[in-house]
């Protein structure tokens, strides 16, 4: 019968033009769905940063996804540029890149990982992913400022 391919996670490669497709169509749906001025997705040299670790989510040859976590502080996370593939959305990509990015929290020793998101429709499916894994609102954090467009969820890991 036909080989079972594997969800695997690795980190993702910038020169990787699927990664770079999947990333362009990342940054220009937080620009459709937000005002100018309160997207704050990161861009290629935003995500190569050192306290950045950039994952994809691969099926064979299919990139089914994205995450990256950010170190703010010793012990504090924030998950950055989650993204699921158009071809793949509604098929738990999001959890399994959340579960890696949480484990890999973990590991590290994080107290707490938060994040920036937008408010409206097109943030519904996302946010009842991040409320199923006990995400809660909370304050802004590391620079953000609250506004009408954006909301904050905390996860404590302790």
């Amino acid at each position: 019968g036909p080989i079972e391919t594997m969800r695997i996670v690795r980190p993702g490669d910038f020169e990787d033009d699927r990664v770079k497709a999947l990333l362009t169509r990342h940054l220009e749906g937080m620009h459709a769905n937000s005002p100018p001025g309160h997207v704050f997705a990161l861009d290629w040299s935003g995500l190569q940063q050192p306290e950045i670790s950039f994952y994809a989510l691969w099926e064979g040859e299919d990139l089914l996804g994205v995450g990256a976590l950010k170190e703010l502080e010793p012990g504090a996370g924030e998950i950055k540029s989650m993204r699921t593939a158009d071809a793949h959305l509604r098929k738990g990509v999001g959890a399994a890149i959340l579960d890696h990015i949480i484990a890999e929290a973990l590991r590290r020793g994080y107290k707490r990982l938060s994040l920036e998101t937008g408010s409206g429709a097109a943030f519904e499916p996302a946010l009842e992913l991040y409320r199923k894994y006990g995400f809660i609102e909370g304050g802004a954090f590391d620079g953000y400022e609250k506004s009408p467009f954006n909301q904050f969820l905390h996860l404590d890991l302790v």
